[in-house]
């Protein structure tokens, strides 16, 4: 079976390449043919000689994705489903910010977490991505699309820590200037709250963004909303955080997606603030979606604002996330969860 070169970051492409006898910039033309000219070929290469051409192809595969379903919301936000070449899908959406495009990006085929308010838990987790296949995420809409995405987010199905080393390598990928050089401040991940990989984390002395999905500072709501939180709860969750600002010296996200009469009132909100107080961090407060089957709804407009309003006069910095792609399947996991949904065979069938 070939092998994605895309899984490969430069210093890891420049031993493979000097193992196939060639000199190691030959593996920074070819990392610049994948990752600025986003070639679909091998053939496409045309700095390089026919004989190594022909080597790559023998051995490597670019892994270019099929677009399965695209859905366009009024508000231009772009939805994908791509087929991953081994009959699994994945989600991606494409995002339009006056500071240009951001990117939502899967890390796995499915997820564990089983959080109640996310559709990805409606499809049973197949395997983790591989870095090649998230950084293809971003390219394959870049070729759609012809543009440049300067912001990436891991918010997609999966939980990125879940997929730690491949999400990491990813982003050395994507980091890299002689590729696509997208800086590490412009990429976000987002975590539901594996503790330990959040001291990991810490350690790497990267610059990106962490996003933290808390939505409640109630032990007993989170585990409600979240499992995660019946083996990592809130106390060790935050010792966690204030390790990763510690050592970091950077602000991390809280997300609070607000669901009608769960986690949305004074109350939850005064437990946010003396949970928040003091600490180096930003609250994203998120309109959360209504999925099929699922539990949570919206909470109303005047009670988002309400919420808002309190924390910053706590102290406590909270934005209200901007709504897009409401007039499609907004929320994470919807679309591949109604395609596999088609795909399942009738009782005639069976």
């Amino acid at each position: 079976m070939k092998v994605n070169i895309k899984d490969y970051n430069l210093d890891e492409l420049k031993q493979v390449i000097t193992e196939l006898g060639e000199k190691p910039y030959r593996a920074e033309q070819i990392f610049k043919w994948i990752m600025q000219d986003n070639v679909t070929s091998f053939d496409d290469m045309t700095n390089l000689s026919i004989e190594l051409r022909n080597k790559l192809k023998e051995k490597f595969d670019l892994h270019v994705f099929n677009i399965l379903k695209k859905q366009v919301s009024k508000d231009g936000t772009k939805k994908y489903l791509f087929d991953v070449l081994d009959g699994n899908a994945i989600e991606s959406v494409l995002m339009e910010y006056k500071h240009g495009f951001t990117i939502c990006v899967s890390s796995q085929i499915g997820c564990k977490m089983g959080c109640k308010f996310c559709a990805s838990t409606g499809v049973k987790f197949a395997r983790n991505l591989t870095s090649g296949e998230i950084v293809e995420q971003l390219l394959a809409v870049e070729r759609d699309e012809h543009i440049k995405i300067s912001n990436l987010v891991f918010m997609g199905i999966g939980e990125p820590l879940d997929n730690y080393d491949n999400v990491i390598n990813a982003i050395k990928i994507l980091n890299n200037q002689k590729g696509i050089n997208m800086g590490a401040r412009h990429i976000s991940i987002s975590t539901s709250g594996l503790v330990p990989k959040i001291y990991k984390l810490a350690d790497e002395n990267m610059q990106y963004t962490l996003s933290i999905s808390l939505h409640s500072a109630n032990n007993k709501k989170r585990s409600q909303m979240m499992p995660i939180n019946n083996t990592y709860n809130i106390e060790e969750l935050m010792e966690a955080c204030k390790y990763y600002i510690n050592k970091t010296n950077k602000r991390i996200s809280f997300e609070y997606a607000l669901a009608k009469e769960n986690n949305d009132n004074m109350q939850d909100a005064k437990e946010l603030v003396k949970l928040l107080k003091g600490m180096l961090c930003h609250v994203n407060l998120i309109p959360i979606n209504k999925i099929e089957n699922g539990k949570f709804t919206k909470s109303t407009n005047e009670n988002i604002i309400r919420f808002r309003d309190y924390l910053n006069e706590k102290g406590i910095v909270a934005t209200i996330r901007r709504e897009l792609g409401s007039d499609i399947d907004a929320a994470c996991g919807q679309l591949r969860k109604k395609e596999v949904e088609k795909c399942k065979p009738t009782q005639k069938q069976i």
